[in-house]
C-alpha cells in the first residue's frame, strides 16, 4: 500500500462516516416520538454527518490535487455554527407554543425555569 492509496482511503472513510451519520439522522427523524427528540436527531447527527462529509471532501482535494478550498472551509464553519443554534431555537419556540412532550419524558427542567422567570 503506497501513499496514494492511503490518501484516498482516509477521505473515503470520512465520507462514509458522514453518510452513515446522515442516514442515522434520517432514521431518527422518522422513528422518534416528538419534536424535541426529532430536533435532537436532526441537529446532532445530521450536523456531524455533514461535517464528516465536508472534511473528507476537503482532505481529498488537499491530498490528491493540492487544492485548498475556502468554500469547503466556510461550509464547515457555517454548518457547525448554525445547525445547533437553529435546532435550539426551534425547540424553544415549540416549547413556548405549548407543544407537548412525549409521555415517556421523565424530566422537564425548562418548566421550572420559566416559572421562576415570570
Amino acid at each position: 500500500m503506497n501513499i496514494n492509496d492511503l490518501s484516498e482511503i482516509i477521505p473515503a472513510l470520512l465520507i462514509l462516516a458522514g453518510t452513515i451519520m446522515s442516514f442515522l439522522s434520517a432514521v431518527g427523524l422518522v422513528r422518534l416520538p416528538d419534536v424535541y427528540t426529532r430536533s435532537h436527531a436532526a441537529s446532532k447527527s445530521a450536523t456531524l454527518g455533514v461535517l464528516f462529509t465536508l472534511v473528507g471532501t476537503l482532505f481529498f482535494f488537499v491530498i490528491t490535487q493540492g487544492i485548498f478550498s475556502i468554500r469547503l472551509l466556510l461550509g464547515i464553519f457555517f454548518v457547525f455554527l448554525t445547525a445547533p443554534v437553529s435546532a435550539h431555537l426551534i425547540c424553544r419556540s415549540a416549547y413556548r407554543s405549548n407543544v407537548k412532550l412525549t409521555e415517556t419524558s421523565v424530566m422537564d427542567t425548562l418548566k421550572d425555569a420559566l416559572k421562576e422567570g415570570k
